[in-house]
């Protein structure tokens, strides 16, 4: 018996892009009834307890306290209101032995969480804008998955595949890394963060091309599609000289976009982007390159695994582990508060 985590980013769902684009908000509220389903679905599982990033919102605390179906342990982390607070919990998390984790945000949380915890095993729920990393899941199910790893009746290497990761290496600077895309956009300052203007954008690495998704991936999904499992990414170079692409650069926005190379990379294969310009990954502004600054870029397959919930489920419908019988205590205790369910001990 193990326990699983969550977090749930309170900024996620509510950048620049809800006014000069037409993406999705995802409240605070919405975000604890998402997290209350997922307690309910990973009781049912035959989880007992969890850990959470205790936020300054206090989006998972409210939740428990309208669902205390668990024993609920929140984290002794940072409380920044800033990605550090998401890195500290995904270190700590990682300490804790966590089976799963649940997260809740877009692009941009999870590859803050796998800067703490590079090979953590994931369950992302899409809360954000840029969502290509983590999928539009039902909690209710995505937390029996998180149950169902934690009280170990289904092995995580039965369920989820590695995924990759973009790394970065800025001359004199801090390794750093991506999960979806990196770009050099000739812009000056990392500003509102949000990446929108395609004609300032140099070059770009993927790790995976979506013609289905809306940001940079989709630029390179409509010219070159690259799936998730390939062992390649992919490498545009913006300007005149090859094709213009009408491409979703953000939630109903579509702009033309000019894109004079699109080229596969294989893994470890370096590439460079030079300064003056802003480093954006996952759709988002993160680093100044001063003039002649360089930074070098690669993909391997070193990012978390991600456990497909799907499978996860249908495997359990196959063991029978969501049959009722006469002997099993354990699925009534899980209709039931923790306190009730651990004989009236919280």
């Amino acid at each position: 018996m193990s326990i699983f985590g969550i977090v749930a980013n309170p900024a996620s769902g509510k950048d620049v892009r809800r006014l000069v684009a037409r993406a999705s908000v995802f409240d605070n509220q919405e975000k604890q009834a998402i997290v209350e389903r997922a307690i309910t679905g990973a009781a049912a599982a035959g989880a007992l307890e969890f850990a959470y990033l205790d936020d300054a919102n206090g989006i998972v605390a409210n939740a428990v306290r309208e669902n205390p179906r668990l024993r609920a342990r929140p984290l002794d982390t940072t409380r920044t209101r800033t990605a550090l607070d998401t890195i500290t919990a995904a270190r700590a998390l990682k300490e804790a032995g966590c089976a799963a984790v649940i997260t809740l945000g877009g692009d941009g949380t999870n590859r803050a969480f796998a800067i703490g915890w590079p090979d953590a095993p994931l369950i992302p729920i899409s809360t954000g804008t840029n969502n290509i990393f983590p999928s539009l899941l039902e909690a209710t199910v995505a937390g029996a998955a998180a149950g169902l790893l934690a009280s170990g009746q289904i092995e995580l290497h039965e369920v989820a595949v590695r995924q990759k990761a973009i790394h970065v290496q800025v001359q004199g600077a801090h390794p750093d890394k991506a999960l979806i895309d990196a770009v050099l956009s000739r812009e000056r300052f990392v500003g509102a963060r949000a990446l929108m203007q395609p004609e300032l954008w140099d070059v770009a690495l993927l790790s995976c091309a979506e013609p289905a998704a809306v940001g940079v991936t989709a630029i390179g999904g409509l010219l070159r599609p690259l799936s998730r499992t390939e062992d390649a990414g992919l490498r545009l170079k913006f300007g005149p000289g090859g094709q213009v692409v009408q491409a979703p650069v953000a939630p109903g926005l579509y702009k033309p976009v000019a894109v004079a190379e699109c080229v596969l990379t294989g893994f470890g294969e370096e590439i460079e982007a030079v300064g003056p310009g802003v480093l954006a990954f996952d759709g988002e502004r993160e680093q100044v390159l001063r003039p002649g600054q360089c930074a070098k870029l690669r993909v391997d397959r070193s990012g978390p695994f991600v456990v497909n919930v799907g499978r996860t489920l249908e495997l359990a419908a196959r063991r029978g582990l969501f049959r009722m019988n006469g002997q099993d205590e354990r699925r009534s205790a899980a209709a039931a508060p923790a306190s009730q369910a651990n004989g009236g001990r919280a």
